[in-house]
């Protein structure tokens, strides 16, 4: 039995991934800015899994001494922390980055980098210190230098985010401790459908297209996510869902298979 920390857990692939872990027989952290949203997702949790392997600790990613306070809090009640998941992360409005305000760029940039930086010190100096240990960012669009028109800002801080875990990767080779990434591809969730929001109803229509021949919904997704992490022995490793093989065949067998992941869609 493992225990995993993953920030940002709440709601989201965070909270599908604690769902699939807790199936997986492993023990889950739950984090959230709120107390609220945590302990709404531990009493969902817990109704369906053993409440004894499930803790939630409300943590703001962006104030360093609440990262230290969720490992040390999780550590003090689980002993050894096995895995930890930087998924803490927030979107933008899509739109051109000048119309973006100081305030938005202010709040991603310190929580989709300065945050998940403070969650790399944190859980690298825990490990580190165990000799042992799992570290995995999660990546986005951004990481592969893939660009779409209005994103800038989002896109800046998934690219920062996979130097990142590129760098951590060489700097514990030799040690116990591993890092990679988790590459999840287009997930319904609020965060990737929030920028689209306010836009036009005839050009939304053109996005839920392409969302329905490339994107999954977090049920598909991190059942798969939760297996591969915990199967990973390997430093610098990316988990991949949406492969390039699968983006073709997506595409191939589009006009036949007419997939709509908007029905009775729950985020």
């Amino acid at each position: 039995m493992k225990t995993i920390i993953i920030t940002g857990s709440t709601r989201g692939i965070g909270f599908g991934l604690a769902e699939n872990f807790l199936k997986l027989d492993q023990q889950v952290v739950i984090s959230g800015r709120s107390q609220e949203s945590v302990n709404k997702a531990v009493q969902s949790l817990s109704e369906r899994f053993p409440a004894e392997r499930i803790l939630g600790i409300p943590c703001d990613m962006r104030i360093y001494k609440q990262v230290e306070t969720l490992w040390d809090t999780a550590a003090g009640h689980f002993g050894n922390i096995d895995i930890w998941i930087n998924n803490a992360g927030i979107a933008q409005p899509q739109t051109s980055f000048w119309e973006l305000t100081v305030q938005q760029i202010s709040d991603l940039a310190e929580t989709n980098i300065s945050g998940a930086m403070f969650g790399a010190r944190v859980a690298l100096a825990g490990f580190m210190g165990q000799g042992n240990g799992a570290f995995y960012n999660m990546e986005g669009l951004g990481s592969d230098g893939r660009r779409v028109e209005g994103l800038t800002l989002y896109g800046t801080s998934k690219s920062a985010l996979h130097y990142l875990t590129r760098g951590l990767a060489a700097e514990v080779k030799g040690t116990g401790v591993i890092v990679g990434g988790i590459r999840p591809g287009m997930v319904l969730t609020d965060l990737i459908l929030k920028p689209y929001e306010d836009r036009d109803p005839e050009d939304f229509a053109q996005t839920k297209r392409i969302f329905n021949i490339l994107a999954d919904k977090i049920e598909t997704v991190t059942p798969f996510l939760a297996e591969k992490i915990l199967q990973n022995t390997k430093n610098e490793a990316r988990i991949y869902w949406l492969t390039t093989g699968k983006v073709f065949w997506r595409f191939l067998t589009a006009p036949i298979n007419k997939r709509d992941l908007f029905k009775d869609l729950v985020s």
